[in-house]
């Protein structure tokens, strides 16, 4: 019986994860890109509003 390979598992779920975080990270920057209004869920935010004085 063959013995198992743990480092290459290991390697392959560390991979397949950063695989998903950076397509993840690409929708959520296609989507800034098509949505003005923040329709994800995350509120719009103006940060080039002048502080009250």
């Amino acid at each position: 019986m063959a013995k198992p390979n743990y480092q290459f598992e290991k390697r392959q779920k560390e991979l397949a994860k950063k695989k998903k975080k950076e397509e993840k990270l690409q929708r959520k920057a296609g989507s800034r890109g098509a949505d003005d209004e923040g329709e994800a869920g995350e509120p719009a935010t103006n940060d080039e509003t002048p502080a009250a004085e």
